[in-house]
């Protein structure tokens, strides 16, 4: 398997990337960056090169890009714009050709949710149409488009990884795959079975964290967030962190039914933290050790 560490959620610097990272990383044995293309479709021309550049020194590649679809672009409900969608994902992918990725992560929750209201089935109509549009796009570059399930909590379409097979069986396209986001698929309760049962056709790239999930009377149940925070913590899903060791969670059927469905892909870090440092290098040792 290939490490590597999402840009987003650690980002420190005004340009929301994360891609100050990218040395460290390279520096901690992480094998790729994955950076978020909405924030990088944000930057000018020349900042966007320098970017470019920025990663090919470091030694390691962008081969992922996640945050496909910012907030603003609505991809369900009765304010869709299809030619507004086709001009950003036209440059967007044009982007992500140029720093060399290889999987482009369709989570979008924001852009994806459906408007109280709407009809379901319409909206569901409406994701099938992007996500199709966007894979024989992506296609022409060699980019696979990975359909990421969130929790529903942050989107209320597409919230398992069984609903993002379906989707992806939908769009019928062979560069249309699926994501499994650890913390996730804790949230929503959906068990590793899931990726023994898809995984080989499916799986396309994992997002890994150690869901920090509190305990109430002894119980560590994701629905504890929601018990203890109903805000903006719970809403951005701060209850997850870089993974460290085996005795913080019980991560071995999740590691086992990758190995079950031989899955030999990219995995991905993909959370907050408090020290990067100290967390980037526990976590790599880990994953590689585990992994």
């Amino acid at each position: 398997m290939r490490f590597g560490c999402c840009g987003s959620l650690v980002a420190q610097n005004p340009d929301k990337t994360g891609v100050e990272i990218v040395e460290k990383i390279a520096q901690y044995g992480y094998d790729y960056i994955e950076l978020p293309l909405a924030e990088m479709m944000q930057l000018s021309d020349a900042d966007f090169a320098a970017l470019c550049k920025r990663v090919e020194r470091s030694g390691i590649r962008c081969e992922a890009c996640n945050n496909f679809f910012p907030g603003r672009i609505r991809l369900t409900g009765p304010d869709v714009d299809e030619q507004a969608i086709r001009a950003y994902y036209a440059k967007a992918l044009e982007r992500a050709a140029t720093l060399g990725v290889k999987s482009i992560v369709f989570g979008s929750a924001g852009a994806k949710r459906v408007p109280e209201g709407f009809d379901m089935d319409r909206a569901y109509r409406q994701v099938v149409q992007v996500t199709r549009e966007t894979g024989e796009a992506a296609a022409k570059y060699g980019i696979t488009i990975v359909i990421e399930p969130v929790r529903m909590p942050d989107c209320n379409i597409i919230n398992t990884f069984a609903e993002g097979v379906q989707l992806a069986k939908t769009v019928g396209l062979d560069n249309v795959k699926v994501l499994i986001d650890f913390y996730h698929m804790v949230c929503e309760k959906e068990t590793p079975e899931v990726l023994r049962k898809y995984g080989k056709e499916y799986l396309r790239h994992v997002h890994f964290s150690y869901p920090s999930i509190p305990e109430i009377d002894g119980v560590r149940d994701p629905d504890n967030i929601r018990t203890i925070f109903e805000g903006e913590l719970h809403r951005r899903g701060w209850w997850r962190t870089f993974p460290s060791c085996r005795e913080e969670w019980d991560y071995t059927d999740f590691i086992q039914a990758l190995k079950d469905c031989g899955y030999q892909g990219r995995v991905s870090l993909e959370a907050p933290v408090t020290d990067f440092d100290r967390q980037a290098q526990e976590a790599i040792a880990f994953m590689k050790a585990e992994f």
